[in-house]
């Protein structure tokens, strides 16, 4: 909220501390040159790394920064950055569980809608360009409200852990 005072312009703060991993590059399990979507899964500690699903070629994998709460993306275990170079069986498993993934979410968070894709390369929007991953994002009327354009902050209402909890249960039903 923005408030004028005898032509000072003053603004309200909303703290985020969690971004700051993100902001910093800071991760106990980033080394420089690591791909996180390779390293994750070899951790056999699924809640922790978020991860909510593995399959034979690829996994499931809550977004640690997410858009909206609940935002998942799966991805194969091997890195590859090829879309068009996934092997019959990756790129079916890869669909497969971002049909489980959105069915999952819409009995979990009981969105209104989605989006779903993939930002391959950094010209395309990729922050990961170099492994591939499908996001799985679950939308409600007014998320994009001026939070994220005018603060640059996003408002997640419920914690990853939580979240994560909640998800990973469902999925196993």
């Amino acid at each position: 909220m923005l408030y004028i005072c005898e032509e000072v312009l003053m603004m309200d703060i909303i703290y985020s501390p969690w971004r700051a991993e993100y902001i910093l590059g800071g991760d106990e399990t980033k080394k420089e040159n690591e791909c996180f979507l390779c390293n994750y899964p070899t951790f056999n500690d699924d809640e922790k790394y978020l991860l909510i699903a593995r399959g034979k070629s690829c996994f499931v994998i809550m977004n640690k920064f997410p858009y909206n709460p609940g935002h998942l993306m799966v991805a194969p275990y091997r890195h590859t950055a090829d879309f068009g170079g996934l092997s019959g069986e990756e790129a079916a498993e890869l669909m497969s569980l971002a049909q489980k993934a959105q069915r999952v979410l819409a009995e979990v968070m009981t969105p209104q809608g989605f989006n779903l894709g993939m930002n391959l390369g950094r010209i395309a929007g990729a922050g990961v360009a170099d492994h591939l991953h499908l996001h799985v994002v679950p939308r409600w009327a007014g998320d994009t409200n001026f939070m994220p354009v005018l603060g640059k902050v996003r408002v997640i209402s419920e914690a990853l852990d939580l979240t994560r909890k909640r998800i990973a249960a469902a999925w196993t039903k």
